[in-house]
């Protein structure tokens, strides 16, 4: 295949300017983070107390040493609801892709350290997220449960579509993808259904706690007096309910149980033999990637800059560039895996929307996953463009990308805008994971368009009706719509709204994007016994 020759000057000044503007977002991000860890460890002292580990010691003694994890929407719910600072991103959840056991599962932990791991609006859309992930990749789900349930400042926003995680669990065992839930502390009301839709329940002697109604619930409702052992303690529900069926005598104990019981399954034994693949690495730093993108995204810059630091041997065959070279398509490897990819060098002209459609559907012919790199303001617009058939085209590839079914891959690197944002895969196009760099914004158009477009409206508004328009009132419209729409197009707004499933280091694009595809590949070849209304205790 054609190799990449980079043309990028990485001892040049507007380099460096591009990579000094990266690391300051990567930094920003990080620093979030950070803030979310201190914040949980700060209770460490209190759950030493009580005898129990926190929730990520919890999920390190579960997942195995040296095995990649591959945390998701790390950072959802940043700033938003209660979350004033910034400390109690993540949603009330940690989870993410690792391997227990040798199986690759879908792990969660209830974050308990903090605010007692209730579940915010925010925290219900990332289970939901979540539960998709493990139903589009076929992975089995280890839940570590002890919440107080949902943020009940929020109850109304949570209740009603709050059951759609109940029915996903059920349609999760019906497809034949095992559910195990650890219980370590109190699982109340709607969350005692979570462990009670489980297949597999664990409980943890003298810390589980599960029932529809707490004591003074049960004594506020009926009068009767109840302790919580007596309602819903692990004794109770392993020896009298039946809700558990493994009782355990501690955190530890309760995770040991877990892996053994995903141990025990043939799931690894079900799936054929996997070849091992011979690749070569790209024939240029992982380094460079944070000087790539243009700090100013007005700047043009070339993808195939990406594309030959994230390749297998910085290889690319392009697919008919010269009939449009601002939509770029082509086929490359990753860590040796075929993926097709569709790149922006320009606003999506109409020739550019048709070839991507092509493309995608040659993709889906073949079988081949698509990987499409967001940097685009995009469709082009203007008289010439819209007598080319735009809208026609760019429907065009809309449909082919809503319509494929090949696994999706997106990586927000620049900016996102319009209707370039669902032609490439955006969220609401349902790739099957998508990712962001700390750089990139994603938004209907950049705040300076927006808030002439405003102005411009508001002005001829007053002219229609005879009144002379106030520029000092349409200067203040102008900036402050900018200044909104500016700051809910930033890559944190849009990881706390969940519309990536995280951000990432420019330098961990490669690894990442051979992880998924390995994931992707392993579902598809994963066979499931299904069964039509999942498993019940009797």
């Amino acid at each position: 295949m054609p190799v990449i020759q980079s043309e990028l000057d990485v001892h040049g000044d507007s380099f460096a300017q591009n990579r000094e503007a990266m690391l300051g977002a990567i930094a920003s991000f990080r620093e979030v983070e950070q803030k979310v860890l201190d914040k949980a460890f700060d209770a460490k002292a209190k759950f030493d107390k009580r005898g129990q580990l926190l929730p990520r010691e919890r999920l390190n003694l579960l997942l195995d040493p040296g095995a990649p994890f591959l945390e998701l929407c790390s950072l959802a719910g940043y700033k938003l609801h209660d979350d004033k600072d910034g400390t109690q991103a993540g949603g009330g959840l940690i989870a993410g892709i690792g391997h227990v056991a040798g199986v690759r599962c879908l792990v969660i932990a209830n974050n308990s350290a903090i605010k007692g791991g209730t579940i915010s609006p925010t925290g219900l859309r990332k289970s939901l997220r979540l539960q998709q992930v493990a139903l589009e990749n076929r992975l089995p789900i280890v839940t570590l449960a002890e919440s107080g349930g949902a943020n009940l400042s929020y109850a109304a926003e949570i209740f009603v579509e709050g059951a759609r995680a109940f029915a996903n669990q059920a349609r999760l065992s019906a497809a034949g993808i095992p559910q195990i839930t650890v219980v370590h502390g109190s699982s109340t009301a709607g969350g005692a259904y979570q462990p009670g839709l489980s297949d597999y329940v664990v409980v943890v002697r003298g810390k589980a706690k599960m029932f529809l109604a707490g004591p003074p619930l049960l004594k506020a409702a009926t009068g009767e007096i109840a302790t919580d052992e007596e309602l819903g303690g692990a004794e109770m529900h392993a020896q009298v309910a039946g809700t558990a069926e493994y009782l355990a005598e501690n955190d530890a104990d309760g995770v040991r149980l877990a892996r053994e019981i995903l141990a025990m399954l043939p799931w690894n034994a079900q799936l054929p033999l996997r070849p091992q693949r011979a690749y070569k690495a790209p024939l240029y730093p992982a380094e460079e990637l944070l000087g790539v993108v243009p700090a100013d995204a007005k700047k043009p810059y070339d993808v195939r800059e990406i594309i030959a630091r994230i390749a297998d041997g910085s290889e690319f065959l392009d697919f008919k560039n010269e009939f449009d070279s601002q939509t770029v398509c082509g086929h490359l490897r990753i860590e040796g895996q075929p993926c097709g990819l569709i790149g922006n060098n320009g606003p999506i002209t109409p020739r550019g929307a048709a070839k991507a459609a092509q493309f995608i559907q040659l993709c889906e012919q073949s079988n081949t996953p698509i990987l499409f790199l967001h940097n685009t303001t995009g469709f082009m617009v203007g008289t010439e463009s819209e007598q080319q058939g735009v809208i026609k085209h760019g429907a065009k590839m809309i449909q082919a990308v809503a319509n494929a079914t090949v696994p999706k891959l997106t990586l927000v690197v620049g900016g996102s805008y319009g209707a370039g944002n669902y032609a490439m895969c955006g969220r609401g196009l349902d790739p099957r994971f998508i990712f962001a760099w700390p750089n990139s914004r994603t938004a209907v158009m950049g705040g300076a368009q927006a808030g002439k477009v405003l102005r411009i409206v508001t002005e001829e508004k007053h002219l229609k009706e005879g009144k002379e328009p106030d520029p000092k009132m349409l200067d203040m419209l102008e900036m402050a719509t900018a200044q909104k729409l500016d700051g809910q197009s930033t890559a944190l707004y849009g990881t706390a709204s969940l519309w990536d499933d995280g951000l990432i280091d420019p330098r961990d694009t490669r690894a990442l994007l051979g992880l998924l595809l390995d994931i992707c590949a392993e579902a598809q070849m994963r066979p499931l016994k299904t069964n039509t209304f999942g498993v019940a205790r009797l």
